[in-house]
């Protein structure tokens, strides 16, 4: 009897696509042999731990991650089936594993992770408990799954030894969401793209679109367009005439007099740099972009022989910001000067701080502390005691575009509050003939995060961070003034001091002449992440130690069996 033909199905159209979000999938091995209340209590702990994760980590636009768990405990291989079919359903691509008991290593849980992709981050949380143990299985697991070269992070912290429901502490919990956050970034960049208009800008190799390396390394696609289409989309007035002039009466009701046009002419112009955030703001959405670049200098605005047209600066600054004159948004790291290396670093910062609002900066003049104490007595002013910057100095970052109007005020701060300290002067004509308007403030003292830079090595095809924990300060307004002046006055300006570089260290290593920083950003997570990704970990400077308990991650033990985090990344 002829059998009957399979025809192969058609799936249903769809209007749209939305890129997947990252699922996180809890679940447990355990030793078939214990008794029914240790299982229970291992079963509790699945669920325990899943609920910590919930809610806590979340997107850039502030949705929370889904997680999942499984509180069938994995005895063998056949129930490492069935987890692995169930987080497959579920759309997992996240792991943690959080063991209570001894089990079998190749049964259990590396059953289940051989299931999913090689580059699927696992983590193994337990508690530092001795009844069974749990701990003891996390260590043989680990060391089982580091010689065969996979990367697991181990993070063994505690929760009490007995009891139906116990409770991680807060530390684990910490270094748990840590590593989420790091796994999160890692995954939900995968397969997205970020929208480039031009080259790279004024010749600066420091901020090429390595489109290849980014591909293989991070699975970011560089979309890149001609700066034409954007000439050629304002020539036609390709956006809502209403939405624009909503734009240009939100900035006069919070910049007013301090949006600075002398004439007609300057404000038609300051509406084109407008419509140019209207017009990429669409595109990017078409594109289902999470971040972008603009080239500007020298073909758009500065290059005589063809027609300058306005500064892209309120536009870079809206999108780096949480907010425009719809609402609250998330930010969407965007560079100035189509600097890619710069676009990448805010955007995993962005997405490993859950949203806070990266800084975009020259690495324009470093202050050591005795130039200071110079300028300082030159203009009469007594230096405060112990202030940061007199011991150690400072950087005066800023550039024309792409500051985050947050930077303007600290976080927490209302729209109002950020706007009342921006002001928008005419930009400078002889950099910009093409005109318009550049964004200024000058950032408050006080907010701590990472500052760093990525960069690229053709020798071993390698993107490495070179960073540093810092923090904002101020000085004297008097002094500030003229420090700022002896730079650009009219950009945004952010003094800040690394907490381990020496200024000597800052001036010598800067990988490039922009630099960034993003706030309330973990060092841990961003040490996850670098392991995540393979990414190069460059903290060079002499007065850090090489670990700092509570600050930083734990190595990984594939790391110390393959001769250290550089000869194994090297290798990898």
């Amino acid at each position: 009897m002829a059998k009957e033909k399979i025809q192969a199905k058609c799936l249903t159209n769809i209007r749209s696509a939305r890129p997947k979000t990252p699922v996180i999938g809890v679940f447990s091995p355990c030793d078939p042999r214990i008794d029914k209340d240790s299982r229970k209590r291992a079963q509790n702990i699945i669920a325990m731990t899943a609920d910590t994760i919930a809610g806590t980590v979340v997107l850039p636009d502030k949705t929370a991650v889904p997680v999942v768990y499984s509180d069938v405990l994995v005895d063998s291989e056949k129930q490492a089936d069935i987890v692995a079919e169930q987080f497959r359903k579920a759309g997992v691509d996240i792991l943690v594993c959080c063991p209570d008991t001894w089990a079998f290593p190749q049964l259990t849980t590396i059953s289940v992770l051989q299931q999913f992709p090689k580059n699927t981050p696992i983590n193994i949380t337990c508690g530092n408990s001795g009844p069974k143990p749990g701990v003891v299985y996390a260590h043989a697991t680990t060391g089982a799954i580091a010689q065969y070269g996979r990367m697991v992070h181990l993070n063994v912290g505690n929760w009490p030894d007995t009891g139906m429901n116990p409770k991680m502490s807060e530390a684990t919990a910490t270094n748990l969401i840590d590593w989420c956050y790091a796994a999160v970034t890692a995954v939900a960049l995968r397969g997205r793209r970020a929208m480039l208009f031009g080259h790279d800008s004024m010749g600066m190799e420091t901020a090429l679109a390595h489109i290849l390396p980014t591909r293989n390394t991070f699975g970011i696609e560089l979309t890149r367009l001609d700066m034409k289409l954007l000439a050629d989309m304002l020539q036609k007035q390709a956006y809502d005439k209403k939405e624009l002039a909503a734009l240009r009466g939100w900035i006069d009701k919070y910049i007013g007099k301090r949006l600075e046009l002398c004439n007609q002419a300057d404000s038609e112009r300051f509406n084109t740099s407008l419509a140019m955030y209207l017009i990429c703001r669409d595109l990017m959405a078409d594109l289902n972009a999470v971040g972008g670049g603009f080239m500007s200098q020298l073909e758009w605005g500065s290059d005589l022989r063809g027609i300058p047209l306005p500064v892209a600066d309120c536009m870079e600054s809206m999108f780096n910001s949480t907010f425009d004159h719809n609402g609250p948004k998330p930010p969407c790291a965007f560079a100035t000067e189509n600097d890619v290396q710069g676009l990448l670093t805010m955007l995993f910062m962005t997405y490993l701080s859950g949203g806070n609002p990266p800084l975009f900066m020259d690495f324009r003049k470093v202050w050591e502390a005795w130039e200071i104490t110079e300028l300082a007595k030159k203009l009469g002013i007594t230096i405060p005691k112990n202030a940061d910057w007199a011991v150690k100095g400072l950087v005066d970052g800023n550039n024309s575009g792409s500051a985050s109007f947050d930077w303007s005020a600290k976080p927490g701060a209302s729209i109002k509050q950020i706007m009342d300290g921006i002001s928008m002067p005419l930009a400078d004509a002889g950099y910009f003939p093409g005109g318009g308007n550049s964004v200024t403030f000058m950032t408050p003292a006080g907010i701590e995060g990472i500052a760093g830079r990525m960069t690229y090595s053709a020798i071993c095809d390698k993107f490495s961070i070179i960073w540093d924990q810092a923090c904002t300060t101020t000085v004297p307004e008097k002094l500030g003034r003229a420090m700022c002046n002896l730079t650009t006055p009219t950009w945004p300006h952010t003094f800040v001091v690394p907490k381990y570089a020496t200024m000597m260290e800052y001036k010598q290593f800067a990988p490039a002449n922009h630099f960034h920083m993003t706030w309330n950003l973990p060092v841990a997570r961003l040490q996850y992440w670098m392991d995540l990704t393979g990414v190069l970990n460059v903290a060079p400077w002499a007065a850090r130690p090489k670990f700092v308990e509570g600050v930083d991650r734990p190595l990984p033990l594939i790391y110390l069996i393959n001769g250290g985090e550089e000869s194994y990344k090297m290798k990898d």
